[in-house]
């Protein structure tokens, strides 16, 4: 940069003047949303790849009342639901590691619910119980996260949460609840649920 006459100047940052905390802040709040972001789009895959794979699996018949597969195709697709509302929310918003902590926390949730329904949905298969199993830690690793421990900040509970969920992948893909590559319907939001509008504190 230079005066005009031509003088050259350092910028602060160049000059090495420390910059004002908020930058700093803001440097961080991003960085934590990149991690917690794609926890919850992570989740929010895995929940819409169970509906998926139970509704591709399950009988076309419908009976009155509803029958047990009924039950559990309507109880994994309203997982999936939630868990993408998580990702619509997170995406609405501007970074805020709490907030978006408890985001990727509801989306695991979800995902955890919907890993349930796979469980049932497959007699409770060796596969399909590991993955269950996988995916109800990861969502305990995203609620610790969250946490008033964590806030969303604690650099060893985001790392414990990242790693709970990438087994949760792995187990969900040995399971055959989600393919590599696969190609998944987008998931409609639908309605906001009170319940994870309560849960975000929003």
């Amino acid at each position: 940069m230079s005066d005009p006459d031509g003088n050259e100047h350092l910028s602060s940052a160049q000059a090495g003047v420390p910059q004002p905390p908020e930058a700093a802040e803001d440097t961080t709040e991003q960085k934590l949303r990149v991690s917690h972001a794609a926890r919850t789009r992570s989740a929010a895959s895995r929940a819409a790849a169970i509906c998926h794979y139970i509704g591709q699996h399950s009988s076309d018949e419908k009976h009155e009342g509803g029958t047990a597969d009924e039950q559990i195709s309507w109880k994994s697709a309203h997982a999936a639901r939630v868990a993408a509302q998580a990702v619509a929310v997170l995406a609405e918003s501007s970074p805020a590691p709490a907030a978006d902590s408890r985001c990727a926390r509801n989306a695991s949730a979800s995902a955890a619910q919907a890993a349930q329904m796979g469980q049932l949905h497959d007699s409770s298969s060796e596969l399909s119980v590991a993955a269950c199993r996988a995916a109800l830690t990861a969502s305990q690793a995203a609620a610790a996260a969250a946490g008033a421990g964590g806030l969303g900040e604690n650099e060893t509970l985001n790392a414990k949460a990242d790693a709970a969920e990438a087994d949760a992948v792995a187990a969900a893909k040995k399971a055959g609840w989600m393919l590599p590559g696969q190609d998944l319907p987008e998931v409609s939001t639908g309605i906001r649920s009170p319940d994870l509008m309560s849960m975000l504190h929003l």
